[in-house]
């Protein structure tokens, strides 16, 4: 799988993606990561990509000549490719779009700055993506966070696919989080693993596992319980 980046900073990639999982897909070509410079597709000297608004109002904005020009090229090199916006604006980023996202060949993740982008240009982009209802200087961080979160779903990138199936907001939790997990020694500090899982009944430990994942899911999470996101719900 293909994952190329649009963004003024391209120094940046493949920073932590260069590391773990994903650095060692990459490594072993199941995963690429190619970071653009936007830059390049300006059309003055000076290589400006922003711009004030119009209207007034404080900060820059990223104009449409060079956004528009690389997301055209891109497109026309490589039919097929998926372009997405990091933008506030877009769908919500989660496990689900993560999945859809991994049965892609080819996606360019284009990274805004500064108060935003040319309207112009998002119209040209088209798709947009939000990791959370929060402000980022700009979109790499959350370029990086899609394709982790992504690239972890491609075949061939964990060395054993079972390490998916009991993850946080994996059908196994029912969209729900992790059970609380365990390991050697029985008794830390005067803390007991419970019993259950030291009983070898696995029907007991796997109902004790659910019963955890709903017991914190409304306790940390109630917002997940009233999406249906729990005891078979739908997202």
């Amino acid at each position: 799988m293909r994952f190329d980046v649009l963004t003024i900073f391209p120094e940046v990639f493949p920073g932590p993606l260069g590391i773990g999982v994903v650095g060692r897909a990459i490594e072993a070509g199941n995963i690429s990561v190619t970071a653009h410079d936007l830059r390049d597709w300006t059309a003055d000297k000076h290589r400006k990509v922003d711009d004030i608004p119009f209207g007034g109002g404080a900060g820059m904005v990223l104009t449409a000549q060079p956004l528009v020009a690389a997301v055209r090229q891109i497109r026309f090199e490589r039919p097929g490719i998926r372009c997405i916006l990091m933008s506030p604006q877009g769908r919500v980023f989660d496990q689900t779009v993560a999945s859809e996202l991994a049965q892609e060949q080819d996606i360019l993740l284009v990274c805004g700055r500064y108060q935003g982008v040319d309207e112009r240009a998002r119209a040209e982009i088209g798709e947009e993506l939000s990791v959370g209802d929060y402000v980022l200087s700009g979109g790499e961080i959350a370029a990086m966070a899609v394709i982790e979160a992504t690239s972890r779903l491609v075949a061939g990138v964990l060395g054993s696919p079972e390490s998916l199936v009991g993850e946080s907001f994996s059908e196994a939790t029912e969209g729900g989080f992790e059970p609380p997990l365990y390991t050697r020694p029985a008794i830390f500090e005067d803390n007991e693993v419970p019993a259950v899982l030291r009983s070898g009944d696995h029907a007991a430990i796997e109902r004790w596992r659910r019963q955890q994942i709903q017991q914190a899911q409304r306790r940390h999470r109630p917002d997940l319980v009233r999406c249906g996101t729990t005891s078979g719900g739908q997202k």
